[in-house]
């Protein structure tokens, strides 16, 4: 029974190669690594190719975000039968025991569906960045950091997309991960539809995998803000459809409040990334949009 390994790479060569080389320590012998590079610029994407020549690398010539660059492999996964498939991000460090934890769990829990590992910060490993998520229509801080003692599982809305382990016959039921969110939300939406078909979602309390989140707070300051922002519209339109005016209303209020704050802190490209995430929301702009985003371009 195989474990398909998905790595997506962005402009991150390096920490893709050292995740990738850790992934290849782990000893599991029915793993298969795919490696998907989202249209990377070309200095990175000839680093990868130089560097990961046994591992199989799919090339993709449009950055599709992370939903669309993870179904580039899902597809593959599903096409060779893989029984689970673990979405790891580059800027995540995950030890052997924790992989093998989260597949003992699906093995052990036919009705769970989805699985992850709690989160902690690279730089400061006492520090709890997840123990599962909340729903993300209704809460602003979806994140648990709750602590979670090992050997217990925690029943949550979903399990963060920086590590997560997959069981086959889900995506097969449900789908792939839904395009329209380009970046974030993704997971979430696809632990509901889960759900929707009797499956749960669960954190294991004895994994645990570090997260290097200031690898990537350059893109947070701004692109994390517009896409986490106005996906919330996407998940309340797909998920909420008779509270969508009032949890839309909602969310539009605290971006005007977030945004606000933004301005006050003079911190005016993350006002406007939130503004532009609430107008796309209610009309209905949703996939990528990173050139209108990074433009500061609100219309």
């Amino acid at each position: 029974m195989t474990l398909g390994i998905v790595i997506l790479n962005w402009n991150q060569a390096e920490d893709t190669i050292a995740c990738v080389h850790e992934a290849q320590s782990w000893p599991i012998s029915d793993k298969h690594i795919w490696v998907v590079d989202n249209c990377s610029q070309p200095a990175d994407r000839r680093r990868l190719t130089e560097a990961l020549a046994g591992v199989e690398l799919i090339l993709s010539q449009k950055n599709l975000g992370f939903a669309g660059g993870n179904n580039l492999a899902l597809r593959r996964a599903l096409h060779i039968h893989c029984e689970w498939v673990l979405l790891l991000n580059n800027d995540a460090r995950a030890q052997a025991d924790a992989v093998q934890q989260l597949r003992r769990t699906l093995e052990r829990h036919p009705s769970i569906g989805i699985v992850g590992p709690v989160l902690v910060d690279a730089a400061h490993p006492t520090r709890l960045l997840s123990a599962g998520g909340r729903d993300i229509a209704r809460h602003v801080s979806s994140h648990i950091v709750d602590p979670l003692a090992p050997g217990a599982l925690r029943r949550v809305d979903y399990v963060p997309g920086t590590c997560v382990m997959i069981r086959a016959e889900v995506l097969r039921t449900v789908g792939l991960l839904d395009e329209e969110y380009f970046f974030g939300g993704e997971v979430a939406d696809l632990c509901a539809r889960a759900k929707l078909h009797g499956w749960l979602s669960a954190i294991d309390g004895s994994a645990v995998v570090q997260h290097a989140v200031d690898r990537s707070a350059a893109i947070r300051r701004q692109l994390h803000i517009y896409y986490v922002m106005r996906n919330r519209f996407l998940y309340v339109r797909k998920f909420y459809p008779r509270a969508r005016l009032s949890l839309s209303a909602l969310w539009t209020m605290y971006g005007m409040y977030a945004g606000g704050w933004a301005i006050a802190r003079r911190q005016f490209q993350q006002a406007r990334a939130i503004a532009l995430g609430c107008i796309d929301g209610w009309c209905g702009r949703f996939g990528g949009q990173n050139a209108r985003v990074t433009r500061g371009e609100i219309s």
